[in-house]
């Protein structure tokens, strides 16, 4: 069964930094890409990051570039969103995610909020 648990958000005063991770089980990590998404209430889900299998190879949304990093350690079937430079656009729910050939399949979403 496949199973995508995010964790690490909360509450965050503007200019700070969060560390995001998503553990995976129930399918070969090793062998995906996996991505990063957020969304606001009533708004669409957005990408943020992606990262390819081996990680040799990561793209961001323009609005997070330059201030997230998106990382994966295999070995732990990790990925991880490391954000830094936080501001009150930054806050949304974040979710994990991985698409096979069939469907994609998403965390319950973990809550980050950038206030002071």
């Amino acid at each position: 069964q496949v199973q995508l648990v995010e964790s690490g958000g909360g509450l965050v005063q503007p200019g700070g930094s969060l560390r995001l991770s998503c553990a995976a089980s129930g399918f070969t990590f090793s062998i995906y890409a996996m991505r990063w998404y957020r969304q606001a209430p009533g708004k669409e889900r957005e990408l943020v990051a992606t990262i390819t299998r081996t990680g040799g190879s990561t793209n961001y949304a323009d609005s997070v570039k330059g201030r997230f990093t998106i990382s994966r350690d295999n070995a732990k079937n990790t990925v991880y969103l490391q954000m830094n430079s936080l501001t009150p656009e930054d806050t949304d729910v974040y979710y994990c995610n991985f698409r096979d050939t069939v469907t994609g399949y998403w965390g319950p979403g973990n809550q980050v909020t950038v206030s002071s």
